[in-house]
């Protein structure tokens, strides 16, 4: 397998914040689409690239809590929508291409992590279902608006956590082996980072292109399912409860996780480039599959063979078919 994740020399490093990579960007006329945007990572990610002039569309299933997270920010749209609930992503796709406006931006940022074992309505588990399953239709869905909009990006969230979990193409649902809340997010985040590899296979020649994304370790709302032990374990919080702040060390502010993101999503250096994993405001590097490295991306997570398996494993889970 030829590798293509090698860094280009972005300019930013790990210290870097959405300020730093926005600065020369105008995104006015643009159309933003980003999940989980009214908390954490998401938040400031939407506050940033609306504040370069983008029209920014969170969709979300708790509108009183997005509309209180969103009241101050000009230039952003809340709808209802559930990562879990496919009739609901069907909805809300349907009513943004019902604009007739091209979408430039789609950020996958909503997530779970490390939760005890629960199913969607169709039995999927949870993270499998809300961190992939569910991005992959809504993006599926949302195919026309993209394609119209003549160069377009999608950013998907993955994470290092992509290192405690292959895909397993034949229980990717814990039906049949016992399940590991860790072993179900790294499988998660392995979906995250192969979904952008195949959709910017799909998207090249449209001129859409994907990326996947580490935003670092940061302390947010993601980790509620963790205790106070196990994030103190992990070298996030110290002795006092309070948040461990060294990037070098990929322990990040909020603004500086959030800023690979905005990178991927905007930086004229990524112009024809795509299907990357990335972090720090740059390509990572490609590992092998013994490396003990704790940055970079593991050959599992940029294998092409197995992100064309897990796309057609998806459009048969989700009853959504791609068609360019």
């Amino acid at each position: 397998m030829t590798s293509i994740q090698s860094p280009i020399g972005s300019g930013f490093s790990a210290a870097n914040t959405t300020a730093d990579v926005i600065s020369s960007i105008d995104l006015t006329g643009k159309n933003v689409v980003v999940t989980g945007g009214y908390a954490g990572l998401g938040l400031e990610t939407v506050r940033v690239l609306a504040g370069a002039g983008a029209s920014v569309t969170v969709p979300t299933r708790d509108p009183a809590r997005a509309e209180q997270a969103l009241g101050g920010i000009s230039g952003t749209a809340i709808e209802t929508m559930d990562l879990m609930d496919p009739v609901s992503i069907d909805a809300f796709a349907q009513k943004l291409l019902a604009r007739g406006e091209p979408l430039h931006i789609l950020i996958n940022n909503a997530g779970i992590m490390a939760n005890p074992l629960t199913r969607d309505a169709r039995g999927y588990e949870s993270q499998f279902s809300t961190n992939h399953l569910g991005h992959f239709q809504l993006a599926v869905r949302l195919w026309p608006a993209l394609k119209q909009a003549g160069g377009a990006r999608v950013v998907a969230l993955s994470s290092r956590g992509h290192k405690r979990g292959r895909i397993d193409f034949d229980d990717p649902n814990f039906t049949a082996r016992m399940y590991d809340r860790w072993t179900a997010y790294g499988q998660a985040k392995t979906a995250n980072a192969l979904f952008a590899l195949h959709l910017d296979k799909l998207g090249e020649p449209h001129n859409v292109r994907a990326f996947s994304v580490h935003p670092g370790g940061i302390i947010t709302g993601l980790a509620k399912h963790m205790t106070q032990d196990e994030i103190r374990a992990v070298g996030a919080i110290d002795e006092q409860g309070k948040p461990v702040l060294d990037p070098s060390k990929n322990m990040k502010t909020i603004e500086q996780g959030a800023a690979t993101t905005v990178w991927c999503a905007t930086s004229p250096k990524l112009a024809g480039m795509g299907g990357v994993y990335c972090e720090d405001c740059d390509i990572a590097k490609g590992l092998a599959a013994d490396s003990t490295d704790h940055l970079g991306v593991m050959p599992w997570a940029y294998d092409a063979e197995a992100a064309e398996r897990l796309w057609a494993l998806s459009e048969r889970l989700t009853g959504v078919r791609f068609i360019a």
